[in-house]
């Protein structure tokens, strides 16, 4: 049964002797782990930290301060929803990835370090099929993203145009891959597409954010089906497309719903229960996304040059088997990520 903080623990009681902040953080830190709540210390500081509004080392060198009592129930408050199993990013409404604070909320996947390595190996393979880009990227910094973004920058238009290619995020959730792309690379324009207007909300506030947004367009549909035009997609073409349907895509890349949805019951609560179900749920075996998204890639205006995923354990092999059926691939890769698994897989100039 949940042990629940008592007044003894929080410090609540009356008359009771102030506590420091490490005390407070202490105390905090051995109720969340009699609670099962993983990383217990560190999820005390993370929260200790947001409710102070400082960094962790203003925390350590205030270490000794008295805790502000006048703060308690917000502290408790925090505690306890820590404890019921809530992931702390949502409960602080951040996520650090690839170096940038990103905002995230219950309508998006929280960003994993492992996507870091899809980041860098998007860039790394794009930078040589357009080098103009990287070396303006290097040779400008921060300038680059004035220059680079035109009057037609908020919409994905056929009239994009530079040194840089046309990157689309499918299934963009917070933004953490479009953005980081879009900020490392000031010459590209992203265009970041997800099915939830709520997700999409969040991603532009994080492209705003992070000076990414002139040169982001955000698109709300169903993983390509925006991006085909209605004659290519075999409907009738006598309705008007969408804004983005035509739209020429150099550089795909996803981290779609890879989980089997009989295998989500068994996540971890502060996945199971918390993180949106949409974002997950990848159907029967998990490869659902994979293969709409890869049945789609023929009715693009053209075939990118790129399209990489992230996947999930034991589907690297599928993903670039329904990748060579599409068409000739001049390379396809497999990238591991810290724990050693086929966590990515990466098409690279298909064959005409």
């Amino acid at each position: 049964m949940e042990r629940r903080l008592d007044g003894n623990e929080a410090g609540s009681q009356s008359g009771q002797a102030s506590v420091t902040l490490r005390e407070a953080c202490m105390q905090a830190s051995l109720f969340l782990q009699e609670n099962g709540i993983g990383e217990p210390r560190a999820n005390a500081e993370l929260l200790l930290m947001h409710m102070l509004g400082i960094e962790r080392a203003a925390l350590l060198r205030d270490w000794q301060e008295p805790f502000p009592e006048q703060r308690r129930a917000e502290w408790d408050e925090l505690v306890q929803r820590k404890a019921a199993g809530e992931p702390v990013q949502y409960i602080i409404g951040e996520q650090w990835f690839y170096g940038l604070p990103f905002t995230v909320t219950p309508a998006v996947l929280i960003p994993r370090p492992e996507t870091e390595l899809l980041i860098e190996a998007v860039l790394e393979a794009a930078d040589q099929l357009w080098p103009d880009a990287a070396r303006s990227t290097a040779e400008a910094g921060g300038d680059a993203a004035a220059s680079a973004a035109g009057s037609d920058a908020g919409a994905p238009a056929a009239s994009w145009s530079g040194a840089g290619p046309t990157v689309l995020d499918v299934g963009t959730g917070s933004g953490a891959i479009g953005v980081t792309l879009a900020a490392q690379r000031p010459q590209w324009r992203v265009c970041a597409s997800d099915l939830s207007p709520d997700a999409l909300a969040v991603a532009r506030t994080n492209a705003e954010c992070h000076g990414a947004a002139p040169r982001m367009a955000f698109v709300q549909g169903d993983l390509l089906v925006p991006f085909i035009r209605r004659h290519e997609a075999g409907t009738d073409a006598s309705g008007d497309d969408e804004p983005a349907a035509g739209l020429r895509i150099d550089v795909l890349v996803s981290n779609p719903p890879y989980i089997p949805a009989g295998d989500i019951a068994g996540l971890q609560p502060e996945v199971r229960d918390h993180e949106p179900r949409l974002a997950l749920d990848g159907g029967a075996d998990g490869l659902a996304p994979y293969r709409s998204i890869i049945a789609q890639l023929p009715l693009l205006a053209a075939m990118p040059r790129i399209v990489a995923f992230e996947l999930g354990l034991g589907q690297a092999e599928a993903v670039a088997d329904l990748l060579r059926q599409c068409g000739p691939w001049r390379e396809i890769r497999t990238i591991r990520d810290y724990a050693g698994i086929d966590r990515h897989v990466m098409a690279i100039e298909p064959i005409q």
